[in-house]
């Protein structure tokens, strides 16, 4: 029995150059999101979601 070897095809991707900016990119848009901080309103929820389990715990 003979198998047929079929040529690979050759792998599409990014230069390493591509990659580097796009790694640069998320990281600046990533440290801006941090640098944002948590907004008020999703700090109240989170201390009223606490107060409600200490309050379930005793």
């Amino acid at each position: 029995m003979h198998t047929e070897v079929k040529p690979r095809k050759p792998r599409a991707g990014l230069g390493r150059d591509v990659q580097n900016k796009i790694g640069q990119q998320l990281r600046s848009m990533y440290d801006d999101v941090v640098n944002q901080g948590v907004p008020d309103r999703f700090t109240d929820l989170l201390r009223q979601l606490d107060e409600r389990d200490d309050k379930e715990a005793t």
